[in-house]
């Protein structure tokens, strides 16, 4: 087959994994609700963490994570060399956030950014989680702790593997959910009051949220 039909196969097929409505789904069936409606209103793992439950969450978080290994790890059953598989974890980002089957309204991607990291970086796994539970003990803010520890990838992609495009394309990636955040840290400042921003930061307990 033509290689040029195999990339736009491989393109369209990331776009449509990434687009899968797991924290939607997961609010229909559990709460018959829309998470979209609810919390924070983000089509995200913490949303439903927050308003269906743990394991529901677990679920979720599992299944956009996925989203973004499998996108890449389709583009490499291809026969795609990296620079696709690349691309393609991109589209299943904009999948995720953009979502046909939802008006285009979709989360942040931040979990489906870890799966593209840890599929490129396995070997930074154990020292994202590391960072993670470490941050969480000491914050106990999930979403702030999972995208500082973001940070753990780019070093092993640097220090690790001497790689400046995996070190650009994982800022890149990162990049993604932080500046789709940046209207939700806005209105945690808000809700926090002004000259308060250690309790924006540090939580009380994992169930505390702005």
């Amino acid at each position: 087959m033509n290689s040029l039909i195999m990339v736009i196969i491989a393109l369209i097929a990331a776009y449509f994994i990434g687009s899968t409505p797991a924290p939607y789904l997961a609010g229909r069936i559990f709460k018959k609700i829309d998470i979209r409606t609810v919390g924070s209103k983000n089509m995200g793992s913490m949303n439903v963490f927050y308003n269906v439950g743990f394991w529901p969450g677990i679920l979720v978080l599992t299944t956009d994570i996925g989203k973004g290994a499998l996108a890449m790890a389709v583009a490499n059953w291809l026969g795609e060399g990296l620079g696709i598989q690349m691309l393609c974890a991109l589209m299943a980002i904009a999948g995720h956030n953009y979502p046909v089957w939802l008006k285009f309204k979709g989360g942040k991607g931040g979990a489906t950014a870890i799966g593209i990291l840890a599929y490129m970086m396995p070997e930074g796994i154990p020292i994202y989680i590391a960072c993670f539970l470490i941050l969480m003990a000491i914050t106990r803010f999930p979403t702030l702790s999972y995208g500082i520890s973001f940070i753990s990838f780019i070093l092993v992609a640097w220090l690790g593997q001497h790689d400046m495009g995996k070190v650009l394309f994982s800022l890149l990636v990162v990049m993604i959910p932080i500046l789709m955040y940046i209207p939700r840290m806005k209105e945690i400042k808000n809700k926090a009051g002004s000259g308060n921003a250690k309790r924006a930061i540090f939580r009380r307990n994992l169930k505390e949220r702005l």
